[in-house]
């Protein structure tokens, strides 16, 4: 029996045996690919989450966004970023996830103390996660009107490598306790949010730098009397530029008055020296010469020209005089949005009138002279158009929008006044504004 074996091929395994083999095969393939597919998911997730907050350019929204993303990333119920004061204590508490009930049950509770189980991070920074908080030997219990969590995951947050605060997560939509997978997103996600945190200082510190040199360049306006006259500038959106926005005002013989006020294109130093210099040549223009403001923009472009390698630049010029009981305003544009005047009666006129072309596009056109008679407490409102332009407005309907705007706070103090335009301009805030409004003498 044995010889007769000798030849026959090895017995295979019955069919229904490779086919249950193959299924667990099959299974445990699908499985491994269901967990990449799912490691994927939660990589590109991550990835979409730095990108958004690294967007936030406001700290305040930084720190909101960090909560509310890393709840997304793990699918948490509630979240929360405790920023931390040099002394260690908690000095800001940034909560997401609440229901309005919940946050009227916590309304008049004290920000948290930093004991317990937070406290326990904020004095130990290693990933911390728990899966029955009243058990912790840290716990300290929950305050009145604090929703029952149950698990916690936290992870610290640190800024060039001294600790910021820490993110808080608690329960998990699918009831299950946080896991190592978790964690570690959370702690990738920490990373990065401590990378935004320093870098959105960092714009803070430059957008104040930057306004703070703006504002040095800038004149404060002299004593007008009889006029009474404010002026306000606000610097652009984005924090790291410089603006080319800039106005001045001095008195001249006569009883007479002059106003300019003007935009140099880009946003940079050279737009901002530009601006410095184009103003201190207008000054000597206007000392030295008693000639209409159409020409003496038309000598300023040309000086500019010959002396300066001087980007285009919008400006108005405005001289107002004594006419009889009341007085005159005489100005040139030079490619500028128009003046609004605003009567005593508070009725809103825009003066539109012919612009000449901005400075630095060509010498040789002629400058168009405007002017209309001002009666006693007459206001004129001279100002760029970062305060006026939108991109999903047009021009005249941002124009019509101001002039509403005026009208409704024309009684206001002046420095009231332009300050109320400045805070709720028409534009989207996206450059830079200045304004400055002058009143006549009442009669």
């Amino acid at each position: 029996m044995a010889a007769s074996d000798e030849g026959r091929p090895p017995r295979q395994p019955p069919l229904s045996d490779l086919q249950t083999r193959l299924r667990s095969e099959l299974g445990r393939i699908d499985e491994q690919l269901g967990a990449l597919l799912s490691s994927m998911d939660r990589l590109q997730g991550l990835l979409d989450a730095v990108v958004a907050i690294s967007r936030e350019v406001e700290l305040p929204a930084v720190l909101q966004r960090i909560v509310t993303t890393a709840m997304d990333l793990v699918g948490a119920r509630y979240g929360a970023l405790g920023v931390l004061a040099e002394s260690g204590e908690l000095e800001q508490f940034i909560t997401a996830g609440l229901s309005e009930k919940e946050r009227a049950d916590l309304a008049g509770t004290d920000l948290p103390r930093g004991r317990g189980v937070l406290g326990h991070l904020i004095h130990h920074p290693d990933p911390l996660r728990v899966e029955d908080i009243p058990t912790h030997p840290s716990s300290a219990g929950f305050p009145a009107g604090h929703p029952r969590m149950r698990t916690l995951l936290g992870v610290a947050i640190s800024v060039r490598g001294e600790i910021y605060g820490d993110l808080y997560l608690s329960e998990r939509l699918d009831g299950q306790p946080f896991d190592v997978h978790d964690e570690n997103v959370v702690i990738a996600l920490a990373s990065a949010a401590g990378i935004a945190i320093e870098n959105v200082r960092l714009f803070e510190r430059i957008r104040i730098g930057a306004e703070q040199f703006q504002r040095l360049l800038l004149p404060t306006l002299p004593d007008l009397s009889p006029f009474t006259a404010a002026a306000i500038y606000r610097p652009a959106a984005e924090p790291s530029q410089l603006g080319g926005d800039w106005y001045d005002a001095i008195t001249l013989p006569e009883g007479a008055v002059a106003v300019v006020i003007g935009d140099v294109v880009g946003h940079d130093l050279h737009a901002a020296a530009a601006m410095a210099a184009t103003r201190n040549m207008l000054r000597a223009l206007l000392f030295e010469h008693r000639n209409p403001p159409g020409a003496v923009l038309a000598q300023l472009d040309r000086t500019l020209e010959r002396l300066t390698d001087h980007p285009v630049t919008t400006a108005t010029l405005a001289r107002i005089e004594p006419e009889g009981a009341g007085w005159r305003l005489y100005w040139s544009s030079a490619g500028h949005v128009p003046p609004l005047l605003i009567t005593p009666d508070r009725r809103v006129d825009i003066l539109l009138a012919e612009p000449g072309l901005p400075l630095g596009v060509d010498t040789g056109q002629p400058r168009p002279n405007h002017s209309h008679p001002l009666a006693p407490a007459t206001t004129v409102v001279f100002f760029t158009d970062g305060l006026v332009e939108h991109p999903c407005h047009s021009i005249d309907d941002s124009l019509d929008a101001l002039a509403g705007l005026a009208g409704a706070h024309a009684g206001l103090p002046l420095p009231e006044f332009v300050r109320t335009l400045a805070e709720h301009h028409p534009s989207d805030g996206h450059d830079d504004m200045a304004i400055l409004a002058l009143r006549t003498p009442p009669a």
